[in-house]
């Protein structure tokens, strides 16, 4: 009956005292067990029947607290080591008789060194050789079941910079040579233990052991910076290659993926430094928050959620109304009021700005017309609306305009759209394509926060801008800052001698409002007239101001 199973098997007993002894077996069995390092001459004096694991599945099975009767274990060491899996079956007992059952073995080598050699590819980047994201992981979560006061871990991500350039440029097989290139250079600046990865396209990820803590990690990044300071040899070409490397210190039991995670967020701010940066719980919190904010704005968005406040805009000579600056407000349920200078940076980042951009304009001329409606007249008013760099490159600005004119029933000259200096820095020639636009909707265009950014004269000599807004910043430091006055007479001589208005923001006292009538300033808006105000509030207090 063995001699017809095509598996090594053999039939097994247990005697009154305890001992195990094989009754039958059949070739492949024999074949088996020869080949395996059992070394005795009879298989019933072998150690594995008296005592380990085996002896240990054979007595519990036949004493019946074992009615599984499974086991896989290993035979033999490295290279020659054989993997097996035990099953154990019972047999029918005749009276008086020992117990019995059929033991049988299946080599599981080939299918065991198969698992590890696909285990070890999914481990392997194929490109590098390195370990890959996977394998990284694994290791992170090894070293910190070693973490101790005496040695601490960190985590290195190295991002290399402008590689999707050179990739599109030169070619997918001129990129995966300096990704080897670089991951060579990588292992130069590794000490003994370190451990590389290549964890993404051109990312590269680097455990390294501390003794003296964040300085150990910092000067692992001085040395990975040092490497690739030699220019890489592409073809005919040398490129300078310079990354960004983000440090994240291990604590104790931390999920490795938290740790990675930390590291990458370390990068982005090593990107906008120009240096390794180490990450640090409170930046990544405010991350958090900005991402709380995207969303809850989103939904704000959605709701309807946000008003419009607006901050009167006083004639300095006759001390009149002459318009209003719209100003974006949100008052969240649960946080209470969140400030412009917090969420309006968070709409530019994640594209609501264009959102964002149209209800504020559309708003803004609905609620000029419903004045008009108020007073039964067209008042000597207009609106400012402000205008984001992102809006100016991504939407059809004009067309937004144009489209609450019409639906408001306004025309263009009562409404002005603010710009930074920033929009028109960064595609001119798409600013002025856009101002021009607006110039033939009879739209007034100011430049806002005129002398923070880096605006050439020659673009205030070529676009069309009606309006330049002086800074706060200038403003309110007239009054003790000799070199804000300066500052300030320039922008009103640059002003008059280009034919341009001008705006002063910031003005709290009523002496900054006196000196800057009294230097030709057109304009201004600050506390000192008013806070922006709801839009019933703002009709009533043009009334006030009314003929003064």
């Amino acid at each position: 009956m063995l001699g017809a199973l095509p598996i090594a098997a053999a039939v097994v007993t247990q005697h009154d005292d305890g001992s195990i002894h094989v009754l039958a077996h059949n070739s492949r069995f024999r074949e088996t067990v020869s080949a395996s390092t059992c070394s005795a001459l009879e298989w019933d004096q072998a150690d594995c029947l008296k005592d380990g694991p085996i002896a240990e599945l054979l007595t519990n099975f036949f004493a019946g607290t074992d009615t599984v009767g499974e086991l896989e274990f290993q035979d033999g060491e490295g290279v020659a080591a054989h993997y097996f899996r035990m099953k154990l079956a019972p047999l029918p007992r005749a009276h008086g008789a020992s117990p019995r059952c059929l033991l049988s073995l299946v080599d599981r080598t080939v299918e065991v060194q198969s698992e590890r050699t696909l285990r070890a590819e999914m481990l392997r980047d194929s490109l590098t050789g390195l370990p890959n994201r996977l394998a990284f992981t694994e290791a992170i979560e090894k070293a910190g079941e070693k973490v101790s006061r005496d040695l601490e871990h960190a985590v290195l991500v190295v991002d290399m910079l402008r590689f999707s350039r050179i990739n599109e440029s030169m070619g997918g097989l001129a990129g995966d040579e300096l990704l080897i290139t670089f991951a060579r250079r990588l292992i130069l600046a590794l000490r003994g233990g370190d451990i590389l990865a290549r964890t993404g396209g051109n990312e590269f990820g680097v455990l390294v052991s501390l003794r003296r803590g964040v300085e150990d990690a910092l000067k692992a990044a001085e040395r990975i910076q040092q490497v690739m300071t030699t220019p890489f040899r592409l073809s005919d070409l040398e490129i300078r290659i310079e990354c960004a490397i983000g440090v994240a210190l291990m604590d104790a039991r931390q999920d490795p993926e938290e740790l990675f995670r930390n590291a990458q967020f370390a990068v982005k701010q090593a990107k906008q430094v120009g240096k390794p940066q180490v990450y640090e719980p409170k930046e990544a919190s405010l991350a958090r928050r900005r991402f709380s904010i995207e969303t809850e704005l989103r939904r704000a968005l959605e709701k309807d959620q946000l008003k419009l406040f607006y901050q009167p805009l006083i004639d300095l000579k006759s001390g009149e109304v002459a318009g209003f600056e719209a100003l974006a407000r949100w008052t969240h349920e649960e946080r209470g009021e969140i400030s412009p200078t917090e969420f309006i940076p968070v709409a530019e980042e994640s594209g609501l700005i264009l959102t964002l951009g149209r209800w504020a304009m559309d708003r803004a001329t609905q609620t000029l017309a419903s004045w008009d409606r108020a007073a039964g007249e067209k008042l000597p008013l207009y609106v400012a609306v402000n205008l984001s760099a992102i809006q100016v490159a991504r939407d059809d600005v004009a067309g937004v305009v144009a489209g609450a004119l019409k639906s408001s029933g306004l025309t263009g000259d009562r409404l002005t759209l603010e710009l930074t200096e920033s929009s028109i820095v960064q595609d001119p020639g798409r600013a002025t394509r856009v101002f021009e636009a607006l110039k033939a909707l009879d739209c007034t265009v100011s430049m806002d926060d005129f002398g923070t950014g880096y605006s050439s004269l020659a673009f205030l000599q070529r676009l069309p801008i009606d309006v330049l807004k002086i800074d706060r910043s200038f403003v309110s430091g007239m009054m003790v800052d000799p070199d804000s006055v300066a500052i300030v007479r320039a922008v009103l001589s640059l002003a008059e001698a280009l034919g341009m208005s001008t705006t002063a923001e910031g003005i709290e006292t009523v002496e900054l409002a006196t000196t800057l009538a009294a230097l030709g300033c057109a304009s201004g808006q600050g506390f000192y007239y008013a806070k922006p105000l709801e839009p019933a509030a703002a009709l009533d207090y043009w009334r006030s101001r009314k003929g003064r």
